[in-house]
This record gives C-alpha cells, sequence and structure tokens, in this order.
C-alpha cells in the first residue's frame, strides 16, 4: 500500500513502468489542473465524501461505473451520455441498468463549471470519483493522471463486450488480456467485488446445477433465499460490503463466491494460486489493484481534438 506524500511521485513511476506511456506536454498529467482549475481534485473528493457518508454503498457504484466506462470506448465517460431519439446509448444497456452513482458525478461536475467553466472533463471525473471512492471505503491510496477528453460516441451495441458474470477463468484471460492486462492484474480487479451486491439473476444459473462442486451447499442456500425474493434481489460479494478489504478472496476459498466469474477464479488452476496471495496478504492485494486501477484509468482515453469537455456530463457540446 503506498501512503502519504510518498503516493504522488512512486504512482508516476508505476504507470510510466506498466503503461508504456510518456507524458508529455499535451498528455495525460498528475497535475493537469494545477493552474487551470486547482481546486478540482478537492471538490471532487468532497463530493464523493459527502455521498458516501449519505450511502455507503455508492462506493461500489462508482467503481463500477469507471470499470464500465473505460471497458467501452476507453476511458470517455460514454457511460454517462443520455440515450436521444436517434441513439440509444450504453447506460440503458441490460448490463448497465444497475449502475448506480450518476447524481455523484452530476454534483461534481455542476460545481467544477461554476469554478471553472468548460475545464474539467467528465471522464477525469469518473476516474477520480472511483479512486475516492476506493479511499473513502478503507482501500488503497492512489493518484492517477488528469486530462482525458470525453467522447461523443455512446451505442448500446458496444456493451456487448463487457464481461457477463458467466465467464470461466480462460475467458475472462482473454477478455482482459484484449484489453492489455495480464492474469495476475484480472484477478486483482476483480477484488473490486469485495465492494457491492449482485441481483439474482446474475448468479441464479448457479443454483439449477444441485450438485456444483465449486458452490459450497449451505452458500448455495443463502443464495437460494435471496433469488426466493426474485431477480432483482441482492445478494452481497463478501460479508462487508461497503469495506475495501481482501474478505472477497476469502469468500472463494470458501467456495462462497457470488457470480461464476468470481468463483472460477479459485477453481481454476491457473489464477487460485493469485487468490491464495491475495487472501493471505491483503497489503499485496492493495498494491497490485491500485496500479491495475491506474493502468485501467489509462484504457482508450480521448485527449486533444479526439474528444471534448462536456458542458453537461449527460450531453454531448
Amino acid at each position: 500500500m503506498i501512503v502519504g506524500n510518498m503516493f504522488g511521485a512512486v504512482s508516476v513511476v508505476a504507470i510510466m513502468v506498466i503503461s508504456g506511456i510518456t507524458f508529455g506536454a499535451d498528455g495525460l498529467r498528475m497535475d493537469y489542473y494545477i493552474m487551470s482549475c486547482p481546486l478540482a481534485e478537492m471538490i471532487v473528493k468532497n463530493t464523493v465524501n459527502t455521498a458516501l457518508q449519505s450511502d455507503p454503498t455508492l462506493a461500489a457504484g462508482l467503481v463500477r461505473m469507471h470499470f464500465h466506462d473505460c471497458f467501452i470506448e476507453g476511458c470517455d465517460a460514454s457511460v454517462l451520455l443520455d440515450s436521444t431519439k436517434d441513439n440509444t446509448a450504453e447506460k440503458d444497456s441490460p448490463a448497465n441498468l444497475s449502475l448506480r452513482g450518476y447524481e455523484i458525478i452530476d454534483d461534481a461536475k455542476d460545481q467544477l463549471e461554476q469554478q471553472c467553466p468548460g475545464v474539467v472533463s467528465c471522464a477525469d471525473i469518473i476516474a477520480m470519483a472511483a479512486r475516492d471512492a476506493v479511499f473513502f471505503a478503507g482501500g488503497p491510496v492512489y493518484d492517477i493522471p488528469k486530462g482525458r477528453k470525453d467522447g461523443r460516441r455512446s451505442k448500446i451495441q458496444d456493451t456487448i463486450n463487457l464481461p457477463p458474470p458467466s465467464l470461466n477463468s480462460s475467458e475472462l484471460i482473454r477478455l482482459f488480456g484484449q484489453h492489455g492486462f495480464s492474469a495476475q492484474e484480472m484477478v486483482a480487479l476483480s477484488g473490486a467485488h469485495t465492494l457491492g451486491v449482485a441481483r439474482c439473476s446474475s448468479f441464479k444459473t448457479r443454483l439449477a446445477n444441485a450438485a456444483d462442486p465449486t458452490l459450497d451447499s449451505n452458500f448455495a442456500k443463502t443464495l437460494s433465499g435471496t433469488c426466493s425474493r426474485g431477480d432483482n434481489a441482492e445478494q452481497p460479494f463478501d460479508m462487508s460490503r461497503n469495506d475495501f478489504d481482501n474478505d472477497y478472496y476469502n469468500a472463494l476459498i470458501r467456495k462462497a463466491g457470488v457470480l461464476t466469474s468470481d468463483q472460477t477464479l479459485y477453481a481454476s488452476a491457473r489464477t487460485r494460486g493469485i487468490v491464495n496471495g491475495y487472501a493471505f496478504n491483503q497489503a499485496m492485494f492493495f498494491f497490485d489493484f491500485q496500479k491495475a486501477m491506474i493502468k485501467m484509468s489509462l484504457l482508450d482515453v480521448k485527449e486533444g481534438s479526439q474528444g471534448e469537455v462536456r458542458q453537461n456530463c449527460r450531453n454531448i457540446n
């Protein structure tokens, strides 16, 4: 875990090592807003903190929103755009209907537009909000470079590229590999499921096989009880749903992973050792997670004329 005044400098090194990206005068930088909007980071952090104090479950929503944004069209806030009469946007895809936290992004954007109009992108706000949500939930401290521009494309059909909850370990490794992530980084990012819940509709197929060797029989009864309340009934991923810790990995060892895509990480010999390592050593999980999140925040970012800074995160300018 990287803490204190060290994290800025160390994270810069980590970014350059893991991504191969050099940040030049026109590229992403840690201090991107230092002159143009010096209070940008504080405004986002305070907005997230206030929201999570009222509803701690929103931490999971902000982290998931960042992931769903970056895996489609890159980290460009395409997930925030509303549908129009001529286009159905990403947020109206079945895979995104359970996303939460849009109002936090809107709130931060409104404050930033008052403070420094047309300067801070919605894509940067999402990335910063996810980072702050991890911190306020008790997770690792890390920083990210800023300077992303907002995209202009958001189409429901693109969300077919989001990983469904039915994938096995090999399929997850292949899908994340297409975005440049190693198997270790995929398992670390999956640890975001230490926050939040899954709906019955995402795991009920596991209950059809009464003899599933990867599912603890008592936990299967728990899941069945959840699903008895309907497809939208929610099951926490682990016992500390609002705390960022390594309980998620310990649940997998107990065969108490909620989704197929969770439990497969322990069921598969290729990733089982990584799960054991994170279950045993939370500090190692935190360190690997923050590196993987920095890397994810750089996926296919738009710079300069490739995008824009939206005045309203829900609509292109």
